[in-house]
């Protein structure tokens, strides 16, 4: 059985509080795109795991990465043996900033409790592996707030391409949040639903991502990415997404966005096309 994981991009970050144990509070919207990771089982007497793709070398040393915690986590919820080959392909870069490893576990939690027959809330067992696995468990659109447990519904999105372009640096997200200095942000106030991509960029640039200044800060080379995606035909928004260091761009169209993709510089990651939905791109 195969499980998809795609990349989490954060169209807006604000960071509007902090609780006492340390821990920031957000509000952000979510959405995924059409890039992403493979999580693969076969059925074995023992649980593995393996690592493979483009991707893979900046885990291989990870002995204990979110796959085999998610795994080991939703075996001892059901109180299941934890059993199966899993295999990782990893196409999307480490520590970048698009819920990688968070999709990752995500991904084996889907795919664990079918094959395993396991009717526990996923949702609750993905809040204790992290602050984004809650939102990938599901990898549709929405807003999330609190520490990533609150998932409201999100505004109906539009058809939109988007480019994803990361320069290959790794950035650790509580180093970035450590950076980040200043007041909170409010939450943001958002329609409903968006006419077209043009009104809903230009809703999203009286917004920002509140840790691209801290990461800028810590990885220059985002700055240079961003100047990049500014400066690509027809681009009609661009942010930093997550802690960073991968960027976005978007675009009217899923086709101008690969076309847009192809033209940035072949050291870096990068990738162009449409959005995901669980039960279907759009």
């Amino acid at each position: 059985m195969l499980g998809f994981a795609p990349a989490k991009i954060n169209l807006y970050l604000h960071v509007v509080g902090r609780r006492a144990d340390g821990y920031h509070l957000l509000d952000s919207l979510v959405v995924f795109a059409g890039a992403g990771d493979e999580v693969s089982f076969t059925a074995a007497d023992e649980l593995t795991l393996s690592l493979e793709g483009p991707e893979s070398g900046a885990l291989v040393a990870e002995a204990d990465n979110l796959v085999l915690r998610a795994a080991r986590l939703l075996a001892e919820t059901a109180r299941v043996v934890a059993s199966g080959k899993l295999v990782l392909r990893k196409n999307l870069p480490v520590a970048s900033g698009i819920g990688g490893g968070s999709a990752d576990a995500a991904a084996t939690l889907r795919v664990l409790a079918e094959v395993w027959g396991v009717r526990a809330d996923l949702a609750a067992v993905a809040v204790r592996l992290g602050a984004d696995v809650p939102v990938c468990v599901a990898s549709r659109s929405a807003l999330m707030q609190g520490v990533g447990e609150v998932l409201r519904p999100a505004p109906k999105i539009p058809e939109i391409g988007i480019v994803l372009a990361n320069p290959r640096a790794a950035l650790p997200t509580p180093a970035v949040f450590k950076a980040r200095t200043g007041a909170f942000s409010g939450f943001a106030e958002l329609p409903a639903e968006w006419p077209d991509a043009r009104a809903m960029a230009r809703d999203l640039a009286e917004l920002g991502n509140d840790l691209e200044a801290p990461a800028i800060s810590l990885c220059p080379p985002v700055a240079e990415v961003l100047e990049a995606l500014r400066a690509l035909p027809g681009v009609l928004l661009v942010r930093m997404s997550g802690s960073g260091a991968t960027c976005f761009a978007l675009f009217q169209t899923p086709a101008a966005a690969a076309r847009a993709a192809a033209t940035l510089p072949e050291n870096w990651w990068r990738w162009g096309g449409g959005l995901y939905e669980a039960d279907g791109r759009l």
